[in-house]
């Protein structure tokens, strides 16, 4: 496509003469290492690094033109100078490839916590209803029955166009897309056409990230705020900062709830007794959906995924595969059938102890886990607890200070601290700030405290004082990524288990290698 047409009705100005813009451009990209002859290479000054600074690797590499904030000197390229590089480079990278979405029903999911789980959920609805899918998240990006890992929850907007491109042309039927905070305040999904959306939670998270509660609300509220009018929107009524943006939206709002009876879709009669959710699904009153009405009716649901956010989060994806067109006994049961997402309140091992893995980032996280855990029977709980690295005393603070709370619940009179430093990478690793912030949060808590620089040992004390009845937790964040192979290794090696190949089945689905 010529510069002048990929420009059209955007801002602009240039530092050359007007037959720059006769250029043909062949692809647009933030990332030096991936231009092609002919690119359009856009600089991005970033929190770390400042794209300006690659513009003469660009051009080394064929680029034809760079997109700038600030035109440079000594620059052999010609130069296009925009008030908002982010913003044309969603822009620009959408108009090349044709606006790829138009051609996809896409769904996107934000919530501080369950986004990655519910679309999960949401992918297996639609599989058992027979559509060929596309997902993109944290953990992989799928274009039918193609598989990647996900380096970043959202993708840079220029590799989110190719992505969907790829999906249109593998003729996906759904597109299911996690969207976090930070892919919203930096216009990666900017000119993605959804056409359900939905907002489960919201928490404190990712404060340092944005600046302030109130700048990571406004970023994740976005996706609601912004909805076209002919999209719709999935609110969690329990959660007031969610269910708020009913009043802000132009989309049409379908609710869920475990609480309020006045919920488009309320789950009622919940028994969590034995750890995974039981309850009767109830549409309240028939709704307009996508496709056509849906009648109201109700429906009884026996999760195979433990915990009460398991149920949330199950309620969001029902929601919107019913809006969708998908008949709720479908939904109901591939819920019946899913067996979770890594890392989410996972059982990787029942035995005669049971070990569960969570990745326990954040308060709200750790409220859910803890709620779920408790409701579960057992004797004692040993908590493996991977210390946050690189986050500050605030959040390691405010984590502890939420999991002191349930202490009384919980069966527990130790806690195995580990700074996983044969794993963590330096922008993970965990500061001697962090440490003391540990140590004197659970001086006077009651509990003994235990310290490993490494993953491993921690770990094995824990499997080694375990008894039957017992409930192993692996808990945390990047540090505790590897604790589930640890364990079943070490499992194996005990001899408490001899069939490796079926002890290790937990971790069949795990894109990316934990070994």
């Amino acid at each position: 496509m010529k510069l002048s047409r990929l420009l059209e009705d955007y801002p602009f100005t240039i530092d050359e003469g007007e037959d720059l813009l006769d250029l043909e451009i062949t692809s647009v990209t933030n990332d030096s290492r991936k231009i092609e002859q002919g690119g359009l290479f856009v600089a991005i000054k970033g929190y770390l690094m400042d794209g300006h600074d690659y513009i003469g690797k660009a051009s080394e590499k064929g680029a034809a033109a760079a997109v700038v904030s600030e035109f440079r000197k000594d620059v052999k390229i010609p130069q296009i100078r925009v008030e908002n590089p982010r913003e044309a480079l969603s822009r620009l990278s959408a108009k090349l490839l044709g606006y790829p979405t138009k051609n996809l029903k896409v769904i996107g999911i934000t919530a501080t916590n369950g986004k990655t789980t519910t679309s999960y959920m949401l992918d297996h609805i639609y599989l058992e209803a027979g559509y060929k899918t596309g997902l993109i998240g944290s953990v992989m990006i799928k274009s039918g029955d193609e598989f990647v890992h996900s380096e970043l929850t959202t993708p840079e907007s220029s590799d989110l166009q190719k992505i969907f491109l790829k999906m249109a042309e593998d003729r996906v039927e759904k597109a299911v897309m996690e969207v976090s905070s930070s892919a919203l305040e930096l216009y990666r999904v900017n000119d993605v056409d959804f056409d359900i959306v939905a907002f489960n939670n919201f928490s404190r998270e990712h404060i340092d990230q944005h600046g302030s509660l109130e700048k990571y609300y406004e970023a994740k509220s976005s996706l609601i705020r912004k909805a076209k009018s002919s999209a719709v929107a999935v609110l969690n009524m329990d959660d007031e900062n969610t269910i708020s943006m009913k009043e802000h939206t132009k989309a049409r709002v379908i609710t869920f709830s475990t609480k309020d009876p006045s919920a488009t879709l309320f789950c009622k009669n919940l028994d969590l007794s034995s750890g995974r959710g039981r309850f009767t699904l109830v549409v309240q009153e028939g709704f307009e959906g996508l496709n056509g009405w849906v009648p109201q009716g109700e429906y009884p649901v026996s999760l195979k995924v433990p915990g009460f956010h398991s149920v949330v989060n199950a309620l969001s994806a029902m929601a919107i595969a019913m809006a969708d067109g998908v008949d709720a006994k479908v939904c109901v049961k591939a819920m019946e059938t899913f067996g979770g997402v890594e890392r989410r309140f996972q059982y990787i091992y029942d035995g005669d102890f049971i070990i569960i893995d969570d990745h326990f980032a954040n308060t709200s996280n750790i409220d859910m886990t803890l709620e779920s855990l408790v409701k579960l029977e057992y004797e004692k709980l040993h908590l493996v607890y991977a210390i946050r690295g690189n986050r500050g005393p605030v959040v390691n603070r405010e984590n502890l200070e939420t999991l002191l709370k349930w202490k009384e619940k919980l069966h527990l009179d130790e806690i195995i601290g580990t700074k996983s430093v044969e794993f963590v990478t330096d922008k993970d690793r965990v500061t001697k700030e962090e440490i003391r912030t540990y140590e004197s949060m659970l001086e006077h808590s009651g509990l003994e405290v235990h310290l490993y620089e490494e993953l491993r040992p921690a770990i094995a004390y824990a499997i080694d004082k375990a008894q039957k009845g017992d409930v192993i937790l692996l808990a945390g964040s990047q540090g505790m990524d590897h604790g589930a192979r640890i364990a079943l290794e070490y499992i194996y090696r005990k001899g408490i288990e001899e069939d490796r190949e079926s002890l290790f089945s937990v971790l069949r689905d795990r894109v990316s290698d934990m070994s």
